[in-house]
């Protein structure tokens, strides 16, 4: 099948053209075929002026200093920001930023986080965000690969890690930090290692017609970003953007979802999933300086439990989520309803059961509300979410696979519909997503317009490969031809490595992935793809957390769980104490329990025996003997950041739980002989 247009359009974009490059200063051909796709393209410096221009006295950036909240850059103005950002790029080329060479970033978001991407661009480098956990062999890695010329970190932790490594750095010229501005002595850096307001005052020094020489050099179907994927086995991948992937990406995204633009109404928006992460750039960054809309950077500490906080001081118009962030958000709705008085527990009960219905019957048949729904709305709705700070917000958005279905369903019953999107940093982080009016639950959305998805090599339920196609697809892989070859074949069409299915409306369900990364082989060869049993167990379990199903080449799969427990908002560790929700149920099966170690030390029989049964249950609905779980244990923490189970974007890291919870692996099987 193919999503997106008619399938007779297939042969239209079947032609042969020069899609991809693998070269640092190679053009593109853009794809202009579709109607969507074909407005005029440009480059992000022409994005970020046109914006500055129209709305030259909005506020553009804000972040907290002091406990309050500040509006920035100058005097937080479009164009103000425009001029430090133009400031920067001629700072950049000062330093010794060759064309074609990069920038790197690593750090915390911020303004001068973003100001350094733009000027990296304006300045005719490669804009690169690395992850602050990067370790120093991994930024090693990046720099040589992307001939990086200058490093810009916020702290003095990063700072330490350029100076270990900068002996083996040949095209380093420069170092610039922006916070804890406490530099080491010079003999510690032989890089020159500037301040950045003392950066900041170079500006003087940069004749103008130099600057507009680079900027006017600059084309639309040329590189401006690079995006690595680390491999502990082969080389980094290095993703190819070009300046058309951002600002068409951009633009068709906020035409899509509707975005706001002053005078009409300004978007307001929270930014805490690093910028390195290209769909939070993407969405957070790129998009906001569109539409001329505010963006609110959080604190440090964000998603160990000051986000709540922000948002309630922000109150955002757009907020997107991760998985991880949208089960915390649901926790403190039930810790808050647990804590209400029982008529309003009977109250909420009924609003939630009220929309859930109403909100699932619209979805299918495009219904009217029914007249109570108002009232819900005014007693529980609004309250709820007014709570999480999100009352402003017109739209809600998941980034990244895994979001239970039980939590899809708690906040659409809450009147607060989670639309999901779907891509890949070679597809400029979005390809396809969802609305509030044109959404399904566990789906992915439609095709963004100007774009095309098929499913190949389908199987009986109708599940193929899925094959992207659109202006938003990448370049290439920098200086790797067979990777790029392997990605993109001869007409266009990237192969994702997702498996997927489309239905007959164009809506995508994202199944797995092709090549077999979370797949379980048994030892009798039967690949098991784990997500959709750990979802069920969550659905049978509400008590529990995380699933991981472990069994790669044993002869049968088990189980890791993690139960829910509070978070320690000052480390983001997870602490001892279950979450009231869990205490809640505990009480329900008349345990008495409400630490996790009184689950695990003194062998609760009635929240082992509910477990049990929450397995058995899960084991019921599937149809293979080889997919269900055998044995299962309860860890001794919850899954963390900081613990190292989750990722920057708190995405699981199954490579990781498989290290970190070993032994725990093998004694499932340690009395087994096979």
């Amino acid at each position: 099948p193919l999503a997106g247009g008619a399938a007779a359009r297939l042969h239209h974009l079947g032609r042969r053209q020069h899609y991809w490059t693998t070269k640092r200063d190679g053009e593109v051909e853009l794809r202009q075929e579709d109607a969507f796709a074909s407005q005029v393209p440009i480059t992000v410096h022409d994005m970020v002026m046109n914006t500055a221009i129209r709305y030259a006295n909005y506020v553009a950036l804000g972040s907290k200093r002091q406990e309050q909240m500040c509006k920035g850059p100058g005097a937080g103005q479009c164009h103000a920001y425009w001029l430090i950002s133009k400031e920067a790029h001629g700072l950049l080329s000062q330093l010794g930023l060759q064309r074609f060479h990069s920038v790197g970033i690593m750090g915390l978001n911020s303004e001068e986080w973003v100001i350094a991407s733009i000027g990296a661009i304006m300045a005719g480098g490669f804009s690169v965000g690395m992850l602050s956990t990067n370790s120093p062999k991994a930024c090693q890695v990046i720099a040589a690969s992307s001939e990086m010329d200058i490093f810009v970190v916020d702290n003095d932790k990063q700072l330490q890690k350029i100076i270990q490594i900068q002996g083996s750095l040949k095209h380093l010229k420069a170092i610039v930090q922006y916070k804890e501005l406490h530099p080491p002595p010079p003999s510690a850096h032989p890089t020159p290692c500037l301040q950045w307001n003392s950066f900041l005052d170079l500006a003087d020094y940069v004749s103008e017609d130099t600057l507009n020489h680079v900027i006017d050099s600059q084309k639309p179907n040329q590189c401006c970003t690079l995006v690595y994927t680390l491999s502990i086995t082969g080389p980094p991948k290095a993703m190819m953007l070009s300046h058309d992937n951002i600002t068409w990406t951009t633009e068709i995204i906020a035409q899509s979802l509707s975005y706001k633009s002053p005078p009409e109404k300004q978007e307001v928006l929270v930014s805490y999933l690093p910028l390195s992460y290209l769909a939070a750039q993407l969405l957070d960054m790129w998009i906001t300086i569109s539409v001329a809309g505010t963006l609110y950077f959080a604190q440090s500490d964000a998603l160990r439990g000051s986000l709540i906080n922000t948002l309630r001081e922000v109150k955002p118009t757009v907020f997107y989520g991760v998985p991880w962030v949208w089960d915390r958000l649901l926790d403190t709705l039930k810790t808050s309803q647990l804590a209400s008085t029982p008529f309003r527990r009977r109250l909420d009960k009924w609003a939630m059961w009220l929309g859930l219905r109403a909100k699932k019957r619209q979805m299918l048949e495009q219904s009217h509300l029914p007249l109570c729904f108002g009232l819900a709305k005014k007693v529980t709705f609004n309250q709820a979410q007014r709570f999480l700070g999100l009352h402003r917000s017109r739209q809600y958005f998941n980034l990244g696979m895994g979001l239970s279905k039980a939590t899809t369903e708690y906040f659409l019953s809450l009147n607060m519909p989670i639309c999901e999107l779907y891509g890949l940093p070679e597809s400029t982080g979005v390809h396809t997503l969802s609305h509030q009016e044109d959404f399904r639950l566990l789906s992915c959305g439609k095709s963004l317009p100007g774009t095309y998805t098929r499913t190949q090599k389908e199987n009986e339920d109708g599940i193929g490969d899925i094959h992207v196609w659109g202006r938003n697809v990448f370049m290439g892989y920098l200086n790797d031809e067979k990777r790029t070859r392997e990605k993109i074949d001869l007409y266009g069409w990237m192969h994702t490595g997702d498996l997927g299915l489309l239905d007959h409306d164009g809506f995508l369900y994202v199944l797995g992935n092709e090549n077999g990364k979370e797949a379980k082989a048994t030892s009798s060869g039967e690949k098991i793809n784990p997500n959709p049993m750990e979802q069920l167990v969550k659905r049978c379990i509400p008590i529990v957390r995380y699933v991981v199903l472990v069994g790669e080449g044993a002869p049968y799969l088990c189980a890791l769980l993690t139960l829910k427990c509070q978070i320690n908002p000052d480390t983001g560790e997870p602490r001892n104490a279950l979450t009231s929700e869990a205490v809640a149920l505990c009480r329900q099966l008349r345990s008495h329990s409400t630490r996790l170690s009184d689950i695990i030390y003194h062998k609760d029989p009635v929240v082992m025996n509910f477990i049990s049964q929450g397995i058995n249950a899960a084991n019921a609905q599937v149809t293979s003997d080889s997919a269900k779980i055998v044995k299962w244990t309860i860890l001794e923490t919850d899954f963390s950041v900081v613990g190292g189970e989750l990722g920057a974007t708190t995405e699981l890291k199954r490579a990781n739980v498989a290290k970190i919870y070993q032994q725990e692996i093998e004694s499932f099987y340690a009395e087994d002989e096979y």
